[in-house]
């Protein structure tokens, strides 16, 4: 059974986007039926079919690259490379650019209206608040750009540059995790409140990007804060320096070293650093004195010292509210999500790159996420679909060859010009434009893919300690 459930969700997954590019496709065959234009093939994915069946005059068919798909019109361009070689010797009259240009439009037309139908179905059934709902900062690293721009724990984020903030994550615009990641500009404005002054602190950090294996993607800026929670100590590891100091699970850290316990960050770093730390826990009602004094683990994690304690989340930073966002809402957050990704990949003062786009892969697992987190991942995936269909709709839209929008772009030119292009050199180009999409999508993918995969730095492993003598 735990075999089954994984297969059946990566099933679903593969569902969803053939629905998503079939309802994208039926755009453009419908439009070309009702202008009249000759269908030769509707197919799903390209390549040569591995399945397909001929009704009514068009061939209908599964490719097998699991990418994309076509309705193979030979009076707009022909893409022989791609979709295979025409169907059809007799001579055919040439489309009007007004005809091309609604056939073109139909595709993210359809993808908008399922991005719309979703929209209300979301509406109607509400989706998880995901967002880390903290903003006060409970850890500061020492010589981070955070502590070199004078951010002290206790502070609450109120703004990232011109992002006003409500949460620690979860929300493109909103969220501390998120601003930081997708700053633009070697220094990033931060404005807290800070305990004890009346008027707002303005400060300006600068940032820090983790080296990464040259096959993952690149890491995102941080500034080397952590978030205000509850330390409450999860498992407790046999014969480490926490187990002989008293620690239990669900016992409640108060105090660091005679400071509050603000974030676990505190005993990471200082087991890290080989530091004995008194602490103060509460269990129950009695409140517990003990001090953890780091040892060494056994190997393979030799070269480290650790006081051998997991942490627990602290559910209460995490809201549990479903939310029912309007229709036209959904649209526009999504559509504005995408506006800003395209903004910041084409920005040179971002560290946002073209490796941080997901491919098929990398939302595959996006969508088997979702819907094996909770009893409401289907909603979440929900949610995604309105994104997701947005997304394509707007890139489609994109003035390039190849896309819809570079075919409605060629159109105008036609009418402007009074002649169309000639058909043999705007093959070649929307060919050699299929091969670099083709490039960049195995680029994406190859980033995809990496993320499955370890390596770089060597994975942490299961500690294990000798009893003490």
């Amino acid at each position: 059974m735990a075999i089954i459930t994984p297969i059946l969700v990566i099933f679903l997954v593969v569902v969803i986007f053939n629905i998503i590019i079939f309802v994208h496709e039926l755009g453009h065959f419908l439009a070309a039926r009702w202008r009249g234009l000759e269908v030769e093939r509707f197919q799903i994915w390209f390549g040569k079919p591995i399945w397909k069946k001929t009704y009514n005059g068009v061939q209908y068919g599964l490719g097998w690259i699991p990418f994309g798909g076509f309705v193979a019109l030979p009076q707009m361009v022909t893409m022989e490379a791609i979709e295979g070689d025409n169907m059809i010797d007799k001579p055919l009259p040439p489309a009007k650019p007004l005809d091309k240009i609604i056939v073109a439009f139909a595709g993210p037309l359809f993808s908008f209206l399922l991005a719309f139908a979703t929209a209300f179905i979301v509406w109607g059934v509400g989706k998880p608040d995901t967002r880390l709902t903290q903003t006060t900062i409970g850890y500061v690293e020492k010589d981070s750009a955070a502590e070199k721009a004078g951010l002290k724990p206790g502070d609450e984020i109120v703004s990232i540059g011109s992002n006003k903030i409500d949460s620690w994550a979860g929300n493109m615009d909103t969220g501390v995790v998120e601003s930081i990641a997708t700053s633009e500009g070697d220094k990033i404005q931060i404005v807290v409140n800070r305990p004890g002054v009346a008027e707002p602190v303005t400060l300006n950090s600068g940032y820090k990007i983790e080296d990464t294996s040259w096959y993952k993607r690149a890491a995102m800026r941080k500034i080397g804060i952590s978030y205000k929670e509850q330390v409450i100590v999860g498992r407790v590891l046999e014969n480490s320096p926490a187990a002989e100091a008293g620690l239990q699970e669900d016992d409640l850290i108060l105090t660091f070293k005679g400071q509050p316990a603000l974030s676990r960050m505190q005993l990471i770093k200082a087991a890290e650093a080989g530091e004995p730390t008194p602490i103060t826990v509460k269990r129950g009602s009695e409140e517990l004195s003990m001090t953890l004094v780091p040892r060494k683990p056994m190997a393979p994690n030799d070269d480290k010292t650790a006081f051998g304690v997991g942490f627990k989340f602290d559910e209460s930073l995490v809201s549990d509210q479903i939310v029912h966002p309007g229709p036209w809402r959904q649209i526009v957050d999504s559509a504005l999500v995408m506006k800003k990704t395209i903004q910041l990949v084409t920005s040179s003062e971002s560290s946002i790159g073209v490796d941080q786009l997901a491919g098929p892969v990398g939302i595959g697992k996006g969508y088997f996420d979702m819907l094996t987190s909770s009893s409401n991942g289907w909603k979440l995936a929900l949610g995604f679909t309105v994104l997701f269909n947005i997304n394509l709709a707007i890139l489609n839209m994109l003035p390039f060859p190849v896309l819809d929008g570079g075919h409605i772009t060629l159109s105008l030119l036609e009418i402007i010009a009074g002649r169309p292009v000639k058909a043999r050199v705007l093959e070649v180009i929307q060919t050699g434009f299929v091969f670099l999409i083709f490039g960049l999508f195995l680029y994406i993918t190859s980033k995809d893919v990496g993320a499955f995969v370890p390596g770089g730095k060597k994975e942490p492993q299961e500690m294990k300690f000798e009893p003490s003598q």
